[in-house]
Parts: C-alpha cells; sequence; structure tokens
C-alpha cells in the first residue's frame, strides 16, 4: 500500500515529486475525492466518479482521465479482491505553471495524484459512548458544493474541536446548520431523520445519499430542509456522516449530552443498515 499514482506512474511513495509550481501547492487549485473499498469492491465508485465530475467541472477543468481509466488506476491501488478495507484518496490539481499567477496560461497539463491507505476498524467505544462535538460559525467560502483542496477553514476548526475534547465541528451560517467540518450532519427529530438540503453550502456526501436511501427503503420518514440551532441543541440524536467515519452518534454537543447521552434507537437501526450495505459491497453485490 505503499505505491501511489502519480501522472500516469505507479511508484513507490517515497519517489514522488510534485513541482513547488504545482498550483495545488500555491493556491489549492484542484478537487479530491475519497472513496472506501471493502474486501477489494468500491462502495459507490460511479457516484464518487460523478461527483468528481462535478467538481472538475466547477472548476473549469476537464477531467484528465476517462472513467475506465479512473476505475482502472483505483482498483490497481486497492489490488484485486478479496483485498483489506481501504480507502483510496485522489486529487487533481491545475498542474505547475511557469509563474505564480492567479490567472493560468493555457497548456499547462494537470496534475492527478491517488494514495490507498487502511480503512481502521471502528473503536468498539463509539458504539458504545458516541463522540463529542462541538458548534462553530462556517466561517468557509460559498461554494462548498465543489470538493476543493484548500482545506485551510476546516483544518483550523477540526484543530479547535481536539483541542476540546471533541471530534468534529458542526457549524452555523445565519443561525443555520450547515455541515460538519469534515462531515455531513442529520438530526433526530421525534421518529423523523433530518439533513440540510444539498446546495452551495454543503458537500453533496456519498453516505448522506445512501443514509437517506436506506432510511427510505425501511420507511424511515427522512428530510431535507434547514435546521435552526435550537433545534440541533434539541435534537434526540445527532448524527455525522462521512465516507471513512459512515455513520457516527453524537452524544455530546459543546459539553452537553445529546438526548439520552448515549447512542440512540435510530442510530443503532441505522447502523446496522449500513453494515447490512457494507456486507453487500464486499461480497460484490451492492
Amino acid at each position: 500500500m505503499s505505491e501511489i499514482f502519480l501522472n500516469g506512474a505507479f511508484l513507490p511513495q517515497e519517489q514522488a515529486r510534485v513541482s513547488v509550481m504545482d498550483r495545488g501547492f500555491m493556491f489549492g487549485d484542484g478537487v479530491y475525492e475519497v472513496i472506501p473499498s471493502y474486501g477489494g469492491h468500491f462502495l459507490r465508485l460511479e457516484q464518487h466518479l460523478d461527483r468528481l465530475d462535478d467538481g472538475l467541472s466547477a472548476i473549469r477543468l476537464d477531467n484528465p482521465l476517462g472513467r475506465e481509466q479512473w476505475e482502472a488506476m483505483l482498483t490497481h491501488l486497492i489490488g484485486p479482491a478479496p483485498a483489506p478495507d481501504q480507502s483510496v484518496y485522489l486529487q487533481v490539481t491545475r498542474g505547475a505553471a511557469p509563474e505564480r499567477d492567479h490567472l493560468c496560461p493555457d497548456g499547462v497539463v494537470p496534475t492527478v495524484f491517488a494514495r490507498a491507505k487502511p480503512i481502521a476498524p471502528r473503536d468498539p467505544a463509539v458504539a458504545a459512548a458516541g463522540v463529542a462535538c462541538i458548534t462553530r460559525p462556517d466561517i468557509r467560502w460559498h461554494r462548498c458544493e465543489i470538493k476543493a483542496i484548500s482545506l485551510l477553514s476546516a483544518v483550523m476548526m477540526r484543530r479547535e474541536a481536539a483541542d476540546e475534547g471533541a471530534l468534529e465541528a458542526i457549524l452555523l451560517r445565519d443561525g443555520m446548520v450547515t455541515e460538519g467540518s469534515s462531515a455531513n450532519v442529520f438530526v433526530v427529530v421525534g421518529d423523523e431523520i433530518i439533513t440540510p438540503p444539498r446546495g452551495h453550502l454543503i458537500v453533496p456526501g456519498i453516505t448522506r445519499e445512501l443514509v437517506l436511501e436506506l432510511a427510505r427503503d425501511q420507511g424511515i420518514r427522512a428530510l431535507e430542509r434547514r435546521i435552526p440551532m435550537e433545534e440541533l441543541t434539541a435534537a434526540q440524536e445527532i448524527w455525522i456522516t462521512s465516507s471513512t467515519r459512515e455513520v457516527l452518534p453524537v452524544t455530546r454537543l459543546d459539553v452537553v449530552p445529546v438526548g439520552a447521552g448515549v447512542p440512540g434507537p435510530l442510530w443503532r437501526r441505522m447502523d446496522a443498515l449500513y453494515q447490512d450495505y457494507k456486507a453487500r459491497v464486499r461480497r460484490g453485490r451492492a
């Protein structure tokens, strides 16, 4: 798993080199994806690559690889099935320009990088006790649907969360929940699960969409609407979701217990549904 892909070649990570003039390094000018695989089978690869296409289109950068090339390269990185559970990080930048200039000249070749790493098993304590989060103002830009590699605000907020003994920061803009610094957010109110609607203020999470699909398939009311701060703090359950964290129960928010202060019954039901879906992926049947 020390092998990486860089600009058309597979090579040991320690041999990889990127120009200091790369616009990803200079400006954060690029997009990324994180794709989990279980047993050598990717979870919703098509949806992840669709989102990559959307991000590249949004920043006006042509996709440097075709769909079959992406799939072949990513499959090579994780190895043949059955394989350990892994996630692949990939990013595409606008490439290395001759000079540092906000306006990129024509003809610059994009930089393509990808690397696989093992997915650590979930700590059993999470299912028993949940995780803690803090709330913070959403200070990010207004195009959060683009998975841009310029993540300084998220880095700052994750650091603040860690300093307060929390895993994640849940963000608010104009009194409304947007998402976490690196995760989508769900709340449980009554018998409904609710998540903020898609748009420019959140990442269109693949795990978010899967949770909504699994819930609706089971007859669980799943809504996409705005969530005011008051509803967040009064929620019976809060979850955060991402490709590698899956669905995590938040049991403390700003040091105050969420609901009963333990993972709730609807989370346990959703987690069972998600783990069953993963098992189908692992068997190549999802």
